[in-house]
């Protein structure tokens, strides 16, 4: 579910850029505060499944994946 939440939280990021560009007196607080909340999910999720005894998989970018 961390992983998921994370998802969401990136997802939210890039609009939140996209509006920033659009109107600038946003500010870039909100894109700073989604950046450090989804790196926070992503590392409570990789310690949730140690401590659960989950096996990690680590994302292969599709440039070194086998065709």
């Amino acid at each position: 579910m961390l992983h998921l939440a994370r998802t969401v939280c990136r997802r939210a990021e890039r609009k939140v850029v996209m509006l920033a560009h659009e109107e600038p007196e946003i500010g870039q607080h909100p894109v700073q505060y989604l950046n450090r909340l989804s790196d926070l999910l992503f590392v409570l999720a990789r310690a949730v499944n140690h401590t659960a005894g989950i096996e990690e998989h680590p994302w292969v970018p599709r440039s070194r994946q086998d065709p």
